[in-house]
C-alpha cells in the first residue's frame, strides 16, 4: 500500500512539473512575440 501512495506522488508531481515547464515556456513565446512587436515598430518609426 505505502509503494502505491509513494508511486502515485512521484506521477502526480511529475505531472504537475510538465505543466509548469510547459505553462512558462508559453509565457517566454508570447513575452518574446510582444518584442518582436516592439523591434519592428521601433525600426518602422526611424
Amino acid at each position: 500500500m505505502t509503494r502505491l501512495i509513494a508511486i502515485a506522488l512521484l506521477l502526480i508531481t511529475g505531472t504537475a512539473a510538465l505543466a509548469g515547464c510547459n505553462t512558462v515556456a508559453g509565457a517566454g513565446q508570447d513575452i518574446s512575440s510582444g518584442g518582436h512587436a516592439i523591434t519592428n515598430s521601433a525600426e518602422e518609426a526611424k
